[in-house]
């Protein structure tokens, strides 16, 4: 794997293959055991490399300003890949009363990869702020913004384009058009925005992201190195996740693209139930089979949707111990799981109504701030 395209990739079949050809560095128990405490995707090695995340510990223990980098492109609803991202920001953000999220709304990529008008974008983007305030946001340490409608993050993504070649960015991203480069561009500002001088100039920042977007912190990482010496920026670091499956296992990542193959915090509970009760498993061919020599949760939809979203380790060992011993079938683990999704979906989308207006507030201020 010489090309992680950000707009497209599927899946990763080897992590520590791509540790190696990427140059990520793996995320070490060293690093974890420094962290005042670990949420799920740390603790179960969901996140598992990084670039420069010491400079983030670093800035932890020593009480020291850092920012929190991410964004979503509003061309649907939140899907748990979404949901992946916004619980690291908010982790990260917990880490210390000195983190700040910026929060970029990249309307911009929404109609350059999907054709999302702009004006549909900002409902999407309504509900996309209300999944990240209900999920955790302090919003009083938080910078919301429209990529379309922040100069600042225009004006550094057209400069530092300066020098760039198409060559350069095809070896990164592969052939894509024009456009898609320009929305690379434009994700180089977003990143260094924190370290913009209107919100105090240089300073650690960290990017969660899944590995499939690591295109754009290399080229950010480059750019910042290649204009330190006039912005004194420091290169971004970041953690990566490893990639949700949809409900159809291996080989294909969770994806907006395809609605009933992922699940949504939008989704009923009823709805959620059906599609994980229909989800690719590790089961064997039979009962008999399964009982026999055990299942194969490494390979199982559903018992991925238990490892990257229910909190109670315990439930998740139990789920794999039992399956792998064939204690477990197939047809009583997806109604177990269907049930801790359903109660989540419904106490969730319960908080998340409070948070709406508060999130259309949010999106109307900025619309009339320019």
């Amino acid at each position: 794997m010489r090309i992680l395209d950000p707009w497209s990739i599927t899946d990763v079949e080897d992590y520590n293959r791509l540790i190696e050809v990427f140059g990520i560095e793996v995320m070490s128990e060293d690093i974890l055991k420094q962290l005042p405490f670990l949420n799920r995707y740390f603790r179960r090695k969901i996140v598992f490399g990084h670039r420069d995340f010491q400079v983030i510990v670093k800035a932890i223990k020593n009480s020291e300003e850092y920012a929190v980098m991410s964004g979503i492109k509003p061309s649907s609803i939140y899907h748990l890949g979404s949901k992946i991202t916004a619980e690291q920001i908010v982790y990260l953000q917990q880490l210390s009363k000195k983190a700040r999220v910026f929060y970029a709304i990249a309307d911009i990529e929404a109609w350059e990869d999907n054709g999302i008008p702009f004006e549909k974008s900002l409902e999407y983007a309504v509900d996309n702020v209300a999944d990240l305030i209900t999920l955790g946001l302090d919003l009083k340490r938080a910078y919301i913004y429209l990529q379309s409608r922040e100069p600042r993050v225009l004006r550094w993504g057209y400069l530092f384009a300066r020098g760039l070649t198409r060559n350069l960015l095809e070896s990164i991203y592969g052939e894509k058009h024009l456009g898609m480069y320009m929305t690379a561009m434009v994700q180089v500002g977003d990143i260094l925005l924190p370290q913009h001088p209107d919100f105090g100039g240089p300073k650690p920042t960290i990017v969660p992201v899944g590995v499939d977007q690591d295109p754009h912190i290399r080229l950010t990482r480059d750019l910042a190195r290649k204009y330190s010496g006039k912005f004194k920026f420091v290169p971004p670091a970041s953690v990566y996740h490893k990639l949700q499956w949809s409900l159809k296992g291996p080989g294909h990542k969770m994806s907006k693209r395809d609605p009933m193959s992922c699940l949504t915090l939008n989704d009923s509970p009823e709805k959620a139930s059906i599609k994980i009760r229909n989800a690719f498993t590790g089961g064997r061919e039979t009962a008999e089979l399964q009982k026999k020599l055990g299942g194969k949760p490494e390979v199982c939809a559903v018992y991925q949707l238990a490892l990257y979203h229910i909190d109670d380790d315990e439930k998740v060992r139990q789920i794999f111990e039992e399956c792998k011993q064939g204690l477990r079938l197939c047809g009583e683990c997806k109604h177990e799981v269907a049930e801790l999704f359903a109660n989540f979906l419904r106490n969730y989308q319960h908080r998340k109504k409070t948070n709406i207006e508060r999130a259309r507030r949010i999106i109307e201020d900025l619309v009339a701030g320019y």
